[in-house]
């Protein structure tokens, strides 16, 4: 089987297990998911929904949230862990929405990487569910599970990884396919016990079952 054709057939699987498997950080606007992608380095998803929730009553839009005072923000933020550098790229970031962008997440790859705090797996995460854009975001799930499926071989750098999947993931799958990757390094190919290689749904292609790394 060729990494394309092990590829094609994860994909499909994944597909099934997962069927409605999308992002996990709550958002119903682009700059939110900035936001939450940003306090999401280093800390839960699951919390980040919690903190966010606070934030987004006292500074309910971008320009509120670009004129907030910093330590404002780090006081509400802080259970996200490094609060301090998450405030301050956040307060940045809202203001060149405001002042450069009408308040609106830019719709171009490179001009979010221009946004402080934003690295090349937030830029993706965004192109690929607030745009709809072809998209491979490399999160540490995604990076673990493609090296022990064999979709790539001991490639540990996140853009390294994404740039293999660029040329076996068909385009329009890539989104979809990392939020499935999640979900199944959270269930079953987890990262902290031995993999449940007897309830999934790859065992029979994967040529690391069993195998912690």
């Amino acid at each position: 089987m060729t990494k394309k054709q092990r590829t094609k057939e994860v994909i499909e699987r994944l597909k099934k297990e997962y069927p409605d498997a999308g992002c996990t950080l709550d958002y119903d606007q682009a700059w939110k998911l900035l936001v939450s992608v940003r306090l999401a380095a280093q800390c839960t998803d699951a919390r980040v929904n919690v903190v966010v929730e606070k934030l987004y009553e006292k500074y309910p839009d971008v320009n509120a949230l670009a004129e907030a005072d910093v330590a404002d923000i780090e006081e509400i933020v802080r259970p996200c862990g490094l609060g301090k550098s998450k405030a301050r790229d956040i307060s940045a970031c809202m203001k060149i929405l405001k002042e450069k962008y009408d308040g609106k997440v830019p719709e171009d790859f490179n001009a979010l990487l221009k946004l402080p705090g934003v690295g090349r797996k937030s830029a993706n995460l965004i192109m690929g569910d607030v745009f709809g854009k072809p998209a491979i975001v490399t999160d540490t799930h995604c990076i673990r599970l493609v090296n022990r499926i064999g979709l790539v071989d001991s490639i540990k750098e996140p853009k390294k990884v994404e740039m293999a999947l660029w040329k076996l993931v068909p385009p329009e799958e890539g989104s979809d396919f990392c939020h499935r990757l999640v979900y199944h390094g959270r269930d079953i190919c987890t990262a902290r016990t031995k993999p449940h290689c007897d309830r999934c749904c790859l065992e029979d292609i994967c040529p690391k079952k069993g195998v912690e790394d």
